[in-house]
């Protein structure tokens, strides 16, 4: 693989700066603005939340994918999602992408907008101007700066979530950084709740925009941990052709390559969403395998680790099989509960728990020593074809009503 991780995040890229800075949007003493910007025109591609109800920022963000040639910045905050706003809410993103506009010397329709917390609220909009012009002011190409940029964004999270990757290209080393966001409502119908992508390619857009869709299917849209689909999901990779490369184009390996990069960068960040789910303990996947089909696959697989009642055996360390089983049942893929397989596997350990429609006979010790690991799998064998899927979440415990009862506190 031609893929190489490197520190980094965001600003790794050629010709991408960023900051994370203090603007008082909801929060005290912590970052909760955020920019990202390149030295030059991008070309863009995004996905969105299928929630009916779309947040501002995501209608604006979806005129700028759709109608613009190229975009040059995203401004994003956190703490209020300026959903649920109306026509004010519009009138917000204008505001925010007519001042970065003026500071930055761009046209408001090349600035992206991001909002992530409280449906309902209204932004302060002297705060949210206000920082803006402390993000211009701060931005840099720092490996710091993106750091800053990825924990200004966090809203439940834990930890922030960032990533840098090189990948070969005919020669040409090319860059991909990304940060994302998101620990509750997470349930993607097309990928996160926020997440960024930045690269130095040379890619057009109606290109990059096919490959970003075709991905989100296998990594964001396989996450889930709390089977709530947010109001504000948005996807953006930007692409500002800084690295040179021959255009990339499909139907070649460079195409390929690039595709896998990104693929390896949207699947490590959207595992670390569903690892960092609120109040988890441990990142929960299901691997379904012989399935016989890539949709079945896939539907079974997030059946599973959607399902509440086997969250919450993970959870409880308690190998209850019958939970998993359900929930394949009745994730609607027609399979044969008498001819099929089930595992748990953790540290390097695997247990045959469930076989041809019974108990497998396995030590109820062994199997609670695998459930009690911060990294859970799941493998269901079903016996019917070669098709595969994997779904990533997180188990379910008293923390996540703590934090979800006192949210708007």
């Amino acid at each position: 693989m031609s893929i190489k991780t490197i520190q980094g995040g965001i600003t790794s890229p050629k010709g991408f700066q960023a900051a994370g800075v203090e603007a008082g949007v909801k929060y005290e003493n912590r970052k909760d603005m955020a920019i990202i910007y390149s030295e030059q025109p991008c070309v863009v591609a995004g996905t969105f939340t299928s929630n009916v109800v779309k947040a501002a920022p995501v209608k604006w963000d979806m005129r700028v994918v759709n109608e613009s040639p190229f975009a040059q910045a995203v401004i994003v905050n956190t703490g209020i999602a300026n959903a649920g706003t109306g026509k004010t809410g519009m009138e917000y993103c204008e505001k925010t992408a007519e001042k970065a506009a003026e500071l930055l010397k761009l046209e408001k329709e090349n600035v992206l907008i991001g909002s992530t917390g409280v449906i309902g609220a209204h932004l302060p909009m002297d705060r949210i101007l206000a920082g803006v012009e402390k993000l211009v002011a701060a931005k840099s190409d720092s490996t710091d700066a993106g750091t800053d940029a990825s924990k200004a964004i966090m809203t439940t999270d834990t930890v922030n979530k960032e990533l840098a990757v090189t990948v070969d290209i005919a020669g040409v080393t090319v860059t991909l950084g990304a940060m994302s966001k998101g620990s509750g409502m997470i349930h993607p119908n097309m990928c996160t709740m926020l997440g960024y992508v930045t690269t130095d390619a040379v890619i057009a857009k109606d290109t990059l925009q096919k490959m970003l869709s075709e991905d989100v299917v296998d990594t964001y849209n396989m996450i889930s941990v709390d089977g709530d689909t947010s109001t504000n999901d948005t996807l953006l990779v930007l692409a500002n052709g800084m690295a040179k490369n021959p255009e990339i184009k499909e139907g070649t390996p460079e195409y390929d390559a690039f595709k896998e990069a990104l693929h390896y960068i949207n699947e490590t960040q959207a595992k670390r969403l569903a690892g960092d789910g609120e109040g988890a303990k441990a990142l929960v996947e299901c691997e379904v395998i012989n399935a016989v089909s890539k949709a079945d696959a896939r539907t079974l697989a997030k059946s599973v680790i959607t399902s509440s009642l086997t969250k919450a055996a993970i959870f409880g360390h308690d190998a209850n099989w019958g939970r998993i089983l359900c929930a394949l049942g009745y994730s609607g893929a027609k399979f044969d509960p008498e001819d099929m397989e089930l595992y748990y596997e953790a540290n390097g350990k695997k247990i045959l728990i469930y076989k041809n429609g019974l108990d497998a006979g396995y030590s109820e010790e062994e199997a609670t020593e695998i459930l009690s690991q911060p990294e859970v799998r799941i493998i269901a064998d079903m016996h019917m074809g070669n098709a595969s899927a994997t779904a990533w979440g997180c188990d379910l415990t008293y923390d996540y009503v703590k934090i979800n009862a006192d949210y708007r506190s």
